[in-house]
């Protein structure tokens, strides 16, 4: 499994070119932040574990797609009323794998739990290791 950046290709809010037709944007506008995985190898499976402090389980999206996996999250911050300074603002998450075939995509899990995100890719069969039994002949 390795690591993969794929451009976005996305709309530009507003942004005319010189013809008056909105011109397409190479890369999606928002500012995303790399969370830090961890990536295990066990004898059934590889198992990402993905670091998304402030992000609820319902605002993970993760996708597979052309043997892409996509982390994307979102932080949600609810400010009190009456703020008088605000130094900073939460940015969402984003990180991509290509996935190889030895992963069986059809039974690819995931769970949150307090902000750590782990995510099960099991292993196909014809990549697991085999014992073979010698026979006396």
């Amino acid at each position: 499994m390795t690591e993969k950046t794929a451009a976005l290709t996305t709309e530009k809010k507003g942004a005319l070119d010189r013809t008056g037709e909105k011109s397409m944007a190479t890369r999606d506008e928002t500012l995303y932040i790399a969370p830090p995985v961890d990536i295990f190898e066990s004898e059934d499976a590889l198992i990402v574990v993905a670091d998304l402090p402030g992000v609820d389980k319902e605002a993970v999206n993760i996708r597979v797609e052309d043997n892409i996996l996509t982390i994307k999250g979102s932080a949600i911050y609810s400010p009190r009323s009456g703020i008088l300074v605000e130094e900073f603002n939460l940015q969402g998450y984003y990180r991509q794998f290509q996935l190889s075939d030895e992963v069986d995509q059809s039974r690819i899990s995931a769970e949150s739990k307090n902000g750590v995100l782990t995510i099960t890719l099991p292993k196909a069969e014809k990549t697991k290791p085999k014992q073979i039994k010698v026979n006396l002949g």
